[in-house]
């Protein structure tokens, strides 16, 4: 198994990244949270895990072990396969996820897309105490070090939501309802969370 992987970001694209470890160009698979915090030319350290199919290797990485041990944990649950399970970290910390399971908010849980409200009561009933407890960090909490800079933010959620499966149009409209209580201003005057900033706004295509 490939735990992690550490060398120079060779390229990153909305849904993974290419990290050169040893003049090997590696691709790895990623939420748009942890790509918020990898740049084009620096090092990186990503902990991964990689999938095998009959048909593909694929290597998927994350901001975090704890990121990852949960990213395996969520698929021994009937029905979530990989991209899934990638598709919930995109929307929930580690620690947020374990918190709706635990108190067994499917609303939440059915704001993934993908997961609809007996997908959610399954997941609850399999992995209600397998996930751990949640920590101190508040539920909204992002990933340290994916501050992302004003003007490509934006960007970054919406190529993100795109690659979740909404429309562009829709990813458009959900960024212009949450921009203004993410930084306090309609003109985003500030650096924003990439990660917080998809959070919210997937809470927000979830209610419609």
């Amino acid at each position: 198994m490939i735990a992690h992987l550490d060398g120079t970001v060779s390229a990153v694209a909305p849904d993974g990244a290419v990290i050169d470890v040893g003049g090997v160009g590696m691709l790895v698979q990623c939420t748009p949270g942890t790509l918020a915090g990898l740049r084009s030319g620096e090092r990186a350290r990503v902990a991964t895990s990689l999938v095998v199919r009959e048909d593909a290797l694929t290597l998927y990485g994350f901001a975090s072990e704890d990121e990852r041990n949960t990213f395996e944990l969520l698929q021994t649950a009937s029905g979530v396969g990989p991209r899934l399970a990638l598709a919930m970290l995109a929307v929930f910390t580690p620690d947020a996820l374990r918190r709706a399971v635990a108190t067994e908010d499917l609303a939440a849980l059915t704001t993934v897309p993908g997961i609809g409200r007996k997908g959610a009561q399954r997941i609850v009933l399999e992995l209600a105490g397998r996930l751990g407890s949640a920590g101190e960090l508040p539920v909204q909490a992002g990933h340290p070090g994916n501050k992302a800079a004003a003007a490509p933010w934006r960007e970054q959620v919406r190529a993100g939501l795109v690659s979740l499966g909404w429309q562009a149009r829709e990813a458009d409209q959900a960024i212009a309802v949450v921009e203004p209580e993410l930084t306090g201003e309609p003109s985003g005057g500030q650096a924003v969370d990439v990660s917080v900033a998809l959070r919210a706004a997937l809470r927000v295509l979830g209610k419609t």
